[in-house]
């Protein structure tokens, strides 16, 4: 297995984030609003937050879904959230839904959270502990938590072959950010241990494609 390589922590180059909110992540984002209401059909209303969210498609998406749930949306990038409130708006969601500039941990955000999402923001993160902390921190007793990420493949060569296959076509700026995210990415094995370094052993971690994988469950108090 290959070292973990980091990556920079915030995209914040406007060129860089208007390629990301143009791409095409139609298919994983709705995968993931449908992992979400498969996962929690119960959660039809309250507060969820958000943490990474960039340009806000998952959390819009999960505004359109469930007309009674808030949303409150983090990102550190300011061009990223520029371009989330302007989707946010187009969408008709704007009421429903709030978005916060701040770097973990987070310092901006007040009271617990019915629920807790994030895609893509692990992998960013030169201390994964900050993220973890935070959904301790915000989390109330019996939050729904679900993240998906990439997880790291056991080679460079691996790492260039799911870019090519994942990527083709994609601006080269895209494809240059994907294969080193799958390289800052973790193994389920790196995951597991962060869980039970933050008390969460009790979450689910399972790899669900060819580079990503997930972890789910309710949060315990």
């Amino acid at each position: 297995m290959i070292p973990r390589t980091l990556e920079p922590e915030v995209m914040d180059g406007p060129e860089q984030c208007r390629a990301y909110a143009e791409a095409d992540f139609a298919t994983p984002n709705a995968a993931f609003v449908e992992r979400f209401l498969a996962t929690f059909p119960e959660l039809t209303r309250g507060h969820l937050l958000d943490l990474g969210g960039g340009p806000a498609d998952i959390p819009i998406r999960l505004c359109q879904a469930l007309p009674d749930v808030r949303v409150t949306g983090v990102d550190a990038s300011a061009p990223m959230l520029a371009l989330a409130v302007e989707a946010a708006r187009d969408a008709g969601v704007a009421s429903r839904l709030t978005l916060v500039e701040d770097q973990l941990p987070c310092s901006t955000l007040e009271g617990a959270f019915d629920g807790l999402i994030s895609n893509s923001l692990l992998h960013h993160l030169p201390d994964p502990n900050v993220f973890w902390s935070d959904v301790v921190r915000y989390g109330q007793p019996g939050a729904a938590f679900l993240m998906v990420d990439l997880t790291r493949p056991p080679s460079t060569d691996e790492a260039q072959r799911l870019m090519q296959l994942h990527s083709n076509g994609e601006p080269e700026v895209l494809r240059h950010d994907f294969y080193h995210s799958l390289l800052a990415a973790f193994t389920p094995d790196e995951v597991n241990a962060q869980l039970a370094a933050h008390g969460l052993s009790g979450l689910n971690v399972a790899v669900i494609s060819d580079r990503h994988l997930a972890v789910w469950g309710r949060l315990t108090g």
